[in-house]
């Protein structure tokens, strides 16, 4: 591209590389793929998500050089109309303002930082944001820890085509050799050495519905129930209890029982240890000024107490070897927030809770109807296996349990059957490839000499690999950042529309300590975000933290999640886009008005026009 003054053009500018990349041919040529790249890059988006989009277009190192030739065609084409006069004015402002969005875009990709954070309520603070990309960290021992960046979007693994990942220090290779989007992540038993509990591995089928479910379960308090929903299956150390009355053995039992004045048939009971006492509440004679009394059928016998005279107390109840505590009363039962509370003092729905205490036999529902489908099974110390199974058809039944053989169980056609048992068990945990799995995961081989070790990992697990000379431990996750500030949660609150239980609005006050000790309390709610520091020249400069509402459990009050974003180039951005504008208005609407050397020489060119005119007229 030549300069627009008479004299001859530098030869800085007659170089053909500068020619090159001042040219108007590669202008169009960049500007044409890149309004390509970006419909290409909406459709990604729309049809996947931004991630798709950000892998294979805005993320990908073809765009950021794309992004910059036409950097250098902007400053090349600037450099070309000099020495520069006033009508450049506004070409020069343009180029200089897209110049400067792109240096800003550019810092911000690369220093910016985005995330979420989730926060508890009474937690002390924290500062680790969670970014949106997948890490693979090994670990060998306490102190150091390899953390290698682990996408599958562009190309996935396999084990003809592996991805090398890491090498650790005592020689284990690392590799991906496999990616599955739907990973099925089951607890299975191993045999233990020493310390381990009894476990059984228990199949549930039904040739109606085609249907075959198994689990391992262990006698412990953590994994042994296999809760399928409308029936359980338990298993549990020791015998079977004896249904026949007087002849079972007593045991400690603890049991909570919501009562309504209004539904005296709709109890609530749950039963917090050894089982259910068998009792009846009913709360009666509820007036305006009188809580009423509780009626208590128990054993047979009937008892009745005052609430007002009793709450809050502890009381035995006669013939019976329990006591009984009135714990609450809702003269206008209502549930709030996930609790129990009052709406008025109108004894418009009186309820009460109530608590059983004592050591008794747990009370068996032989009426057909009232049963749970729930069975129990027992182990003895020498193997033996017995069961207690509850049918809401055939009621409460025990029995012996024999290994391979099928149990009918009275639920519709499921049949229960236990194929293995270990003395002395602990849970190992599988994930394999399943169609209805529940989390993704990534297939990873370690190689050390002649020994090879495969493990699936799952999202958010870490897993001990058995290698030598010790375990090496390996985990699959989000990418954690700390960041210079932390941030606690100090309430969360949840609007309701009114009238209703739904929520309206959620609002977290969170409480912001930098590392300098300087510190803020905000609140934070939709579209309204709380930045720290909270200075203008901070926020102006994108060096600010803005801390956002994401999300929130509404099966925990105390749990909220920000997105927190700096972008420090962020006033570049601005200040570019103000620089476009005042360019653009330049070219089209500011015309700079003409000098007295340009109004001399368009003078004297009128002047030879017109004597040339004159002479060919005269001709």
């Amino acid at each position: 591209m030549t300069s627009n003054s008479d004299s001859p053009a530098p030869a800085w500018q007659q170089n053909a590389i500068f020619q090159f990349f001042a040219s108007l041919r590669l202008a169009m040529l960049l500007l044409g793929v890149l309004i390509v790249a970006s419909i290409a890059g909406t459709i990604y988006e729309s049809s996947f998500d931004a991630k798709v989009a950000r892998a294979y277009i805005y993320g990908a190192q073809w765009f950021n050089v794309w992004l910059l030739l036409l950097a250098l065609n902007l400053i090349g084409s600037a450099l070309s109309r000099m020495p520069w006069k006033k009508h450049h004015t506004g070409f020069l402002l343009t180029h200089l303002g897209i110049i400067i969005l792109l240096i800003g875009s550019f810092i911000g990709h690369t220093w910016g930082i985005e995330g979420t954070m989730t926060l508890f309520k009474g937690e002390p603070p924290t500062n680790l944001l969670i970014v949106d990309e997948r890490v693979l960290q090994i670990s060998e021992d306490e102190k150091t820890a390899q953390v290698v960046p682990l996408e599958f979007i562009n190309r996935k693994p396999s084990p003809e085509n592996p991805r090398p990942l890491a090498t650790t220090a005592s020689g284990w290779n690392i590799q991906a050799i496999g990616y599955s989007s739907s990973l099925e992540v089951k607890m299975e038993a191993q045999a233990a050495e020493k310390d381990g509990v009894p476990a059984a591995h228990v199949t549930l089928s039904t040739a109606m519905m085609g249907q075959k479910l198994d689990q391992w379960l262990f006698a412990d308090e953590s994994h042994d129930t296999f809760d399928l929903g409308l029936a359980s299956i338990s298993f549990k150390k020791g015998t079977a209890p004896n249904l026949t009355p007087g002849t079972a053995e007593a045991v400690d039992i603890e049991e909570s029982i919501f009562s309504f004045a209004n539904s005296p048939a709709d109890q609530v009971a749950k039963t917090l240890k050894g089982g259910s006492t068998g009792a009846k509440i009913k709360l009666a004679d509820v007036t305006q000024g009188n809580d009423g009394k509780l009626i208590v059928q128990l054993h047979g016998n009937e008892q009745t107490f005052d609430v007002v005279t009793n709450l809050g107390k502890t009381v035995p109840v006669p013939n019976s070897p329990y006591e009984l505590a009135i714990d609450q009363y809702w003269p206008d039962f209502r549930i709030k927030d996930g609790k129990p509370m009052s709406l008025t003092n109108e004894p418009n729905n009186p309820c009460v809770l109530v608590t059983l205490r004592g050591h008794a036999v747990p009370a068996a529902t032989q009426s057909e109807g009232n049963a749970k489908n729930a069975v129990t099974i027992f182990t003895d110390d020498k193997g033996a296996m017995t069961y207690q199974l509850s049918s809401r058809k055939n009621g409460v039944s025990t029995g012996k349990l024999e290994l391979g053989k099928p149990l009918t169980t009275g639920w519709a056609d499921w049949q229960l059957l236990v194929d293995q048992t270990l003395s002395r068990a602990e849970q190992h945990f599988v994930a394999r490839p399943a169609t209805n799995g529940k989390s993704e995961g990534v297939l990873i081989r370690a190689i050390h000499a002649d020994k090879t070790i495969e493990q699936w990992m799952p999202l958010g697990w870490q897993i001990s690999l058995p290698t030598q000379p010790k375990p090496m431990l390996v985990g699959y996750g989000l990418k954690q950042h700390p960041l210079p500030i932390s941030l606690a949660l100090t309430n969360f609150e949840v609007e309701r529309n009114e009238g209703t239980d739904s929520p309206a609005g959620f609002k977290s006050t969170v409480q912001i300590t930098g590392i300098n000790g300087d510190s803020a309390t905000g609140q934070c709610w939709m579209n309204h975000p709380i930045s720290f520091p909270d200075s203008w020249l901070n926020t102006f400069s994108g060096l600010t933290y803005k801390i956002s509402q994401a999300s929130w459990n509404p099966e925990n009050l105390s749990q909220s999640s920000v997105q927190i974003l700096r972008d420090p180039g962020w006033g570049l951005k601005w200040i570019g886009s103000l620089v476009i504008v005042a360019g653009i208005f330049s070219l089209f609407y500011l015309r700079p008005l003409p000098t007295d050397v340009e109004l001399a020489n368009g003078a004297r060119t009128e002047a030879k026009a017109a004597n040339t005119k004159r002479q060919t007229v005269e001709v």
